[in-house]
Order: C-alpha cells, then sequence, then structure tokens
C-alpha cells in the first residue's frame, strides 16, 4: 500500500539514505506540470546542505530522442509522450551508475535549444542519492516496466487534473493561442491521464507541496 509523506518526511527518508554505505535510487513521479523538476531540485538541495556530495539529479528528460529522429517516425507532435524517450538507454545509465566506482557523465535535456546534451552532467562516486525525475519511471508499459526493479525508493506527486491543466496553460501561454491549446489539449493532458492513470502504486505518495515547490512545474 502506498503511504503518504509529507516534503519534511521525504527529506528525513533521503537523509538516512545518503547516510548509508550503498547507492540508492530514488524514483520522483509525476505527471506533466505536477512540480518534479522543481521538488527535485529543492529535495538535492536540501540533502546537500546537511550532507554535501551525497545527492545527484538524474533526469528523464535527458533521454528524449532528437526532434530530427522524432520528424521523421511522425512523432514530433507527441514529444513528451512514453514512445518518445530512450527508456532503455534510461535503464543503461541507472545501470552504469549502480557501482558507484567511477564518475558517469549523464545526458540533460536544454529547454532553451530542445535538445537532449550528451554527457552534460558528471555524478560523482560520492553520490550516494539518485534523484531519477520523471513522467514515466512507474508506467505499466513494457518498455518502461523494467525500471522499477533500478528503484530503492519511488515517490509519486499527487496533483488533481484541474490543476496540471491550469499550470501547463500557463506554461504555453507564451504561444499563440491555437498553437498553445494544442500543446495542452492534445498532447500534455493526453500525456498528464496516461501517468495518473497508467502507472503502477509508488511507495510514497506526496501529500503537499511546500511553497519553494510552486515555481516553474514540470
Amino acid at each position: 500500500m502506498t503511504a503518504r509523506i509529507d516534503i519534511d518526511g521525504l527529506v528525513d527518508r533521503l537523509l538516512a539514505l545518503a547516510g548509508g554505505p550503498s547507492r540508492a535510487f530514488v524514483a520522483i513521479v509525476g505527471a506533466p506540470g505536477a512540480g518534479k523538476s522543481t521538488l527535485t531540485d529543492a529535495l538535492h538541495a536540501a540533502v546537500e546542505a546537511v550532507s554535501p556530495g551525497r545527492a545527484a539529479i538524474l533526469p528523464m528528460d535527458g533521454f528524449h530522442y532528437d526532434d530530427g529522429l522524432l520528424d521523421g517516425r511522425g512523432w514530433l507532435k507527441r514529444k513528451g509522450a512514453p514512445h518518445t524517450f530512450d527508456s532503455d538507454g534510461l535503464a543503461a545509465t541507472l545501470d552504469r551508475l549502480a557501482p558507484a566506482d567511477r564518475p558517469v557523465a549523464v545526458p540533460v535535456f536544454d529547454r532553451t535549444l530542445e535538445i537532449s546534451r550528451a554527457a552534460a552532467r558528471i555524478i560523482e562516486p560520492s553520490a550516494r542519492v539518485i534523484l531519477v525525475e520523471g513522467n514515466y519511471l512507474l508506467l505499466d508499459d513494457p518498455a518502461w516496466m523494467p525500471l522499477r526493479a533500478r528503484f530503492d525508493l519511488s515517490v509519486m506527486l499527487d496533483v488533481p487534473l484541474e490543476i496540471l491543466r491550469a499550470r501547463l496553460e500557463t506554461r504555453w501561454a507564451h504561444l499563440p493561442a491555437a498553437m498553445a491549446r494544442a500543446k495542452v489539449e492534445e498532447n500534455d493532458l493526453p500525456n498528464a491521464r496516461l501517468v495518473l492513470e497508467g502507472s503502477g502504486p509508488a511507495d510514497l505518495t506526496l501529500d503537499t507541496l511546500s511553497p519553494k515547490t510552486t515555481g516553474n512545474q514540470t
């Protein structure tokens, strides 16, 4: 059964893992607009404040397929859907990180360029808590289900669909109205529903979001 937790309780759990002898992988999961990236940054900062060098972030977004590949397959309009990510590449990276015996370069998604930058971040051997942040880490889908065995702890952000919709509309407000509406209604919200309805149970469900986690929601 999934247990509910608040942010303070989650930080305590992460600090306990950070003090352990072996590396732990923690999945931070939620729909588009749930606030995963902002929350993950806040959790990372909280652990680092107490245990410097013991936490690192691995974003799922770094495993986006390139726009050229997506366009060639007719998938570009659905960028952000499960099939537009290299889930096998994410699994392989988790396996490379597991021994914690050397620095490992990982990709990071550049939102300005809309491209994944290979080897854009180094995760050092000292990191004991790896915060893996993304939409589909618990998805009931053959391409994604093998990831679950690699996580020592999973956390689902519980954000109602109507709040997600409002945040997503704000995210795309700079675009022409028709384009923004298509982004929200034809891509982001279907992806959000898939996460909410198609994910397996997390170990923990985040009970509330603190004021520090309500900035740019991803």
